[in-house]
């Protein structure tokens, strides 16, 4: 089995996402001695743009033409990157209520016909991503369930584990850290990061 870590905070060491993730990460290579983990952070500039060109490549496939052009090229490679793997770790901070555009970047870079989903004319999308699983971190710090509607909507882990659904993941569990800014941080942490150590020893 091949592990891939993507994460989509910038904050490093300060991210409380990526330092659960590590907690994962630590768990999983004790439960699995000589696995392969690859980590692919969104913000390292390797991640193409998918502009003009590309979705002109994308619509050429949608009418049954041959795509053509180095923004394909760099979409097919990413992918490429991304399904070479046969277990997902995602480590993903709330940002305005959903997720970072750079994780939304990554999903429109991917999410291509052919690579991810396939379509019938009847039935409507056909997921392309099978026999594979993700944990995904889910971090905030102002939202949290069961507060009122002035800290915030969720639309994080609801649009994030649709997608992934929709791409042929299925099989998802979560790991959250809500402490609010009035909760009790230390111990959030703490159960965020003993859910990650169990997590990873049974993925």
């Amino acid at each position: 089995m091949r592990l891939l870590h993507i994460s989509a905070s910038p904050r490093g060491s300060a991210s409380e996402s990526l330092t659960i993730a590590g907690e994962f990460l630590d768990a999983y290579r004790r439960a699995n001695p000589g696995a392969e983990i690859d980590h692919f952070d969104l913000w390292d500039g390797t991640l193409p743009a998918f502009g003009p060109e590309a979705v002109a490549a994308k619509m050429a496939v949608f009418g049954g033409a041959a795509p053509e052009g180095e923004a394909w090229a760099a979409a097919v490679r990413t992918f490429e990157r991304f399904n070479a793997h046969d277990r997902y770790l995602f480590s993903v901070p709330m940002w305005n209520s959903g997720v970072p555009y750079v994780l939304k970047q990554f999903i429109d870079v991917v999410s291509q016909p052919g690579m991810v989903f396939g379509f019938d004319p009847e039935t409507g999308y056909i997921p392309l991503l099978k026999g594979k699983k993700a944990a995904v971190v889910y971090t905030s710090a102002v939202w949290a369930p069961g507060l009122p509607p002035g800290f915030g909507d969720d639309f994080q882990a609801p649009f994030f584990d649709g997608w992934l659904r929709w791409a042929g993941i299925t099989d998802i569990t979560g790991i959250g850290y809500h402490p609010t800014v009035t909760g009790d941080a230390d111990l959030e942490r703490k159960r965020a990061l003993t859910r990650a150590r169990e997590v990873a020893a049974a993925f």
